[in-house]
């Protein structure tokens, strides 16, 4: 295996879910380079048919509930063929959190979602702009409660702490200047459902899919001081001046890092904690500014730089649930159309300990090792280990067919095993890894090795794909 090739397999699953070997291959013939414009500039995303998802599940066409919310995204994730779309879609739904638990309309967080594939890639203050005037934003943190005279600071708070700048880089006034000038941003229905007393209600008459609205006898349209600027602003002007700070360019810098490259601590303690790779900060955040605000631009930086490409990169980050499920499913294939099963596989992500559009709180999830504990390392291995050991999913048929295909004499433990790494998208292992599954593979019959190999074969194959799916560098990414 080149070192070519395991580059773009790094690339592949840490800007998509992963790839099994014939994509591999197809993107290997291009190059690394011309794989990442491929990327980054994808022009025909594809993937299951809403109008065909809906035929097949009601709940998933109104949406109003979290299950089939979920579960609708859960299908595009599996099934398009723009995987860093998708995923920059889940990275901004872990920053931007907003929750079912509060908002308790599906369609609202899907329409968010919606907003987030649209405009994760482009321009920073865009996605700003448009995550203010977001119904599932403004329920979510209060902003319908933001009046002249009466000020409610959650939004300009999260704003300022958890969506841009971080802590230590403004001020409690600021807090307030930012929350006066988002008075007035609220959402349509609001005063027919108040009356109903049913606003956040998970009753029938509370599943209203809300629309921004700015009601202007509402705004607070005095001078106010922010970051040391003094103006009659409004919420526009407080995400222009944000988009101007240094400290805006290196938070999402650092956020992006984390995502791509290595593991940061949490949020809370970057004011205390300094980026593990300050270089990779700094450049990141240039690529911010010359870019005016652009987020491919940035990731065009992050991907074809050295720190990203590095060897000592690779397998250092645990997926997170949906990073695992999502990189199984398109593995085995297992939805080819719609199926019932789909919320069984949404589901089991909650079991991980990832319940798409139900973060646990406005801080999203954390990353790393904390993905790992008794319960979830459990449920991850089951999941994997049933999905590759099930030869009925074309995926998994195709991979025992590939691993058995031109091998009509016996061949070694060792290589079996290079063959279903490689099938399984290239995976490299460690020493001690790669003897516990040669050991495996040397205990189990395998009469034959051709393409029309037996039964009992084909089965041998597939516990040795479950094994493999079970070693930490198929868990990580």
């Amino acid at each position: 295996m080149s070192n070519e090739h395991q580059l773009i397999a790094h690339l592949l699953r840490r800007a998509g879910f992963g790839a099994n070997r014939q994509q591999l291959d197809a993107y290997a013939a291009k190059g690394y380079q011309a794989t990442v414009d491929e990327l980054l500039d994808f022009a025909e995303p594809q993937s299951m048919a809403d109008d065909l998802i809906r035929r097949y599940h009601p709940d998933q066409s109104a949406g109003f509930e979290s299950g089939g919310a979920g579960s609708s995204w859960l299908y595009r994730l599996v099934s398009t063929n723009d995987p860093l779309r998708e995923k920059m879609t889940l990275f901004w739904h872990g920053i931007f959190a907003t929750g079912y638990a509060k908002v308790t309309v599906g369609k609202v967080l899907t329409d968010q979602i919606r907003m987030f594939r649209n405009l994760g890639m482009g321009s920073f203050k865009s996605l700003l702009l448009e995550l203010s005037k977001n119904p599932a934003m403004i329920i979510w943190l209060d902003n319908v409660d933001n009046h002249n005279g009466a000020i409610n600071e959650n939004y300009g708070r999260e704003l300022l702490e958890l969506f841009s700048l971080g802590v230590g880089n403004y001020t409690e006034e600021d807090v307030k200047e930012a929350s006066r000038a988002f008075t007035g941003w609220s959402v349509a229905n609001t005063e027919y459902t108040k009356q109903l007393a049913v606003r956040n209600s998970i009753w029938p008459y509370g599943k209203i899919a809300w629309r921004y609205e700015y009601h202007g006898e509402d705004h607070d349209d005095g001078e106010k001081t922010f970051l040391g600027e003094t103006g009659r602003f409004n919420g526009e002007d407080i995400l222009d001046i944000i988009c101007r700070q240094p400290a805006t360019a290196r938070f999402i810098a650092r956020h992006m890092y984390h995502f791509f490259v290595a593991d940061e601590p949490p949020v809370p303690q970057w004011p205390y904690e300094s980026p593990r790779d300050p270089e990779a900060i700094e450049m990141l955040a240039q690529a911010y500014f010359d870019s005016d605000y652009d987020i491919r631009s940035m990731l065009r930086v992050l991907f074809n730089s050295d720190f990203f490409q590095s060897e000592e990169r690779r397998y250092g980050k645990v997926k997170s649930p949906v990073e695992l499920v999502t990189g199984v499913i398109r593995l085995t294939e297992e939805f080819d159309g719609p199926s019932i099963e789909i919320g069984d596989r949404n589901s089991q992500m909650s079991f991980m300990g990832q319940q798409l559009l139900n973060p646990p709180s406005v801080e999203g999830w954390h990353q790393g090792v904390e993905w790992i504990e008794t319960g979830s390392l459990i449920e991850r291995l089951n999941f994997a280990a049933q999905q590759l050991g099930d030869l009925e999913k074309p995926g998994v048929k195709s991979m025992v067919r590939n691993i058995l295909q031109d091998e009509s004499e016996p061949i070694s433990a060792e290589r079996l095993v290079d063959k279903c790494l490689d099938q399984l998208g290239a995976i490299e292992v460690s020493p001690d890894t790669k003897s516990a599954l040669v050991r495996f593979a040397s205990s189990q019959s395998f009469e034959s090795r051709s393409a029309d190999s037996s039964d009992e074969t084909q089965k041998n194959v597939s516990d040795l794909l479950r094994l493999v799916a079970s070693v930490p560098e198929f868990q990580r990414t």
